[in-house]
């Protein structure tokens, strides 16, 4: 194996493995009380009418910010992007959780909103993790141009992600489905730094994910935003402009279909899809 990809494998085996062990950790310290923090703010029904913790995603912010800060092979720029896109979508995330009502729904409603003048949570969070990302962006690209198709990337992968999060382990799975191969070719094209990017969230996510499929917990706006922007800024760092405009396009043009069809209905309808969604999930409740 040439040293290059050596070195990104044990880089990417470096971040995610302290992603997922702070990650576990932050969980467990969060949620020790578990009957206090099913009757605190942070507590939410499931799909079922069931209790859950939307703890997870403090815990997953935690964990991947930890992991940025500490995994070996990221340039300090990346790491700071990282740090940055990561905390900073994850905290105007946890704001929408906590504070956030559903007046307004999606980019269309909460925009409209704030043309008639009313600032909605969720308008906040949406020109939030907009500067965020653009902020990211700035240390990891070059030129103007460049800077705002990768913060535009960010921010809508960072929004797209959190569109997934309607079933146990469906943002989770997406994450890793669509994580996985980039943190593969960045192994195998021998790009260390890339490597360890990639591997920071999805070892924190993956580290969380049998809590979310046994619906006692799940990512909430916090946790979705925060991994959706770090695999946006991945994505940004290790293509080439071909590739980035490919995802920036995909990311919009999800987000749009979003506003008018429903992902819950089209994964239901799809055999192959259905059974990805189910993997590890509770059957669903007798009709």
């Amino acid at each position: 194996m040439p040293a290059s990809r050596a070195r990104g494998l044990l880089y990417a085996l470096a971040g995610a493995a302290i992603g997922a062990v702070a990650a576990r950790a932050a969980y467990a310290g969060f949620t020790r009380n578990r009957q206090a923090d099913l009757s605190s703010r942070w507590t939410r029904k499931n799909h079922r009418g069931e209790p859950l913790t939307l703890l997870e995603g403090p815990a997953f912010v935690a964990g991947s910010g930890a992991a940025a800060a500490l995994a070996p092979g990221l340039p300090g720029r990346v790491r700071a992007a990282a740090l940055l896109a990561g905390a900073g979508s994850g905290a105007l995330g946890a704001y929408d959780d906590l504070y956030g009502t559903t007046d307004s729904k999606g980019f269309k409603g909460h925009l409209s909103a704030l043309a008639r003048g009313e600032v909605t949570s969720g308008a906040v969070k949406i020109l939030g993790i907009g500067a965020t990302g653009l902020l990211s962006a700035a240390l990891v690209s070059k030129g103007p141009v460049d800077t705002l198709v990768n913060g535009a990337t960010i921010a809508g992968a960072a929004n797209l992600a959190n569109l997934f999060d309607l079933r146990p382990g469906r943002a989770i799975k997406v994450a890793l489905l669509t994580g996985g191969p980039l943190l593969a070719a960045s192994v195998l094209r021998g790009s260390p730094a890339a490597a360890a990017l990639a591997a920071v969230p999805l070892g924190a996510a993956a580290a969380l994910l049998p809590d979310d499929l046994g619906e006692r917990a799940m990512l909430g706006d916090a946790g979705a935003n925060s991994l959706g922007a770090l695999l946006g800024l991945a994505a940004v760092t290790r293509l080439g402009r071909p590739g980035r405009y490919a995802v920036l396009g995909t990311v919009v043009a999800l987000t749009a279909a979003a506003e008018k069809i429903s992902f819950t209905k089209v994964i239901a309808g799809n055999p192959v899809l259905d059974r990805i969604d189910m993997l590890g999930r509770r059957p669903a409740d007798p009709v």
